[in-house]
């Protein structure tokens, strides 16, 4: 089958004929009809990860897809072929730029029922993305004031709805084009990032979101209330999140060394701060599917690449131009 793999970091990924998936007990095997594109795919080509995620070259990229089920593995008992799915593969198991993919029946989800392919594959990372942040590790309830940068981006016009969906008063970074975009979505507050200073004009909020990492990380933790707590997406990562994967020892001094600084000031400041590597659920799919379905979240899309393109996708994130998602529609 076809599938754009990654042979060397740094070089781009190529169109290349592999293996038909090994499908296990617990497998879904999925014929892949649309993949969104993430920038998580972007860094992990340029070795980005290597340390705290080390692949074994060559390897597919593609960390979220939508598709129909082909066929189950002998443990499977929640699908069936031809059901509609969609799923955020776990670490490692990663390759929804392909035409087929085997997913642990754990990580998969149906697909939510009132939306297209290319709309149910745009979801899944950002999706999860914004559910661990804003219900698990940030515990948003009715009345707490969030800040979620770059509203108008994957994750950020996500966690815009998710963050109104809980009850929260959302404030949002974008730029003056996207300003009315990023209200529909369910912003209470706008600031132009290129011609306003956020630090400046927010205050007191209870939770932060931030996908930006470096100053913009600093001033987030400075418009929190005491208590409050910025989680970054974008690191760096913290001494927590080396101990959770299971980091060996001099990795786990590395990682507290390059997060020292950050969490420094927090402690002054007397707010939190913490590192987000999202992770695989179906569970939380299944829930965010009824959440689409219900209208409380839609997916944003902003531009569909062929199956052909895959490489002209993966560069169109660093070009922007668009809201939401790019999306690769699989043939």
């Amino acid at each position: 089958m076809r599938a754009f793999v990654l042979s060397k970091y740094k070089t781009p990924v190529r169109d290349v004929n592999v293996q038909e998936p090994v499908v296990g007990a617990h497998d879904v095997l999925v014929r892949v009809q649309a993949a969104g594109v993430n920038q998580l795919d972007v860094k992990l080509s340029q070795g980005e990860f290597a340390l705290i995620l080390p692949y074994r070259l060559p390897t597919a990229l593609g960390h979220d897809l939508a598709g129909t089920v082909i066929r189950v593995g002998a443990g499977v008992r929640g699908f069936a072929p031809g059901d509609e799915v969609y799923a955020r593969p776990r670490d490692h198991r990663i390759g929804a730029f392909a035409e087929r993919i085997a997913v642990d029946e754990s990580d998969i989800a149906r697909k939510p029922a009132t939306v297209s392919m290319e709309e149910a594959g745009s979801l899944p990372l950002v999706a999860l993305t914004a559910w661990q942040a804003l219900v698990e590790l940030g515990g948003v309830r009715p009345g707490h004031k969030v800040l979620i940068h770059a509203g108008a981006g994957g994750v950020g016009s996500i966690a815009i709805q998710l963050a109104k969906h809980l009850g929260a008063e959302v404030a949002t970074t974008a730029s003056a084009a996207n300003a009315e975009f990023v209200r529909l979505l369910g912003a209470d507050h706008v600031i132009d990032y290129r011609s306003q200073d956020f630090e400046e004009l927010l205050g007191g909020y209870d939770l932060v979101l931030d996908s930006l990492g470096g100053e913009n990380l600093e001033k987030s933790l400075r418009i929190l209330r005491r208590g409050g707590r910025t989680i970054g997406i974008s690191g760096p990562p913290t001494p927590a999140f080396a101990r959770e994967a299971g980091l060996n020892p001099l990795l786990r001094l590395a990682i507290g060394a390059l997060s020292r600084r950050i969490r420094s000031q927090a402690k002054r400041l007397g707010v939190e701060y913490s590192f987000l590597w999202m992770r695989a659920s179906g569970e939380q799919l299944g829930r965010i599917a009824d959440l689409v379905d219900g209208g409380s979240i839609r997916p944003v899309v902003g531009r569909v690449f062929p199956f052909d393109e895959t490489v002209a996708a993966l560069d169109s994130l660093s070009t922007g131009g668009f809201r939401g998602k790019a999306v690769i529609a699989v043939p």
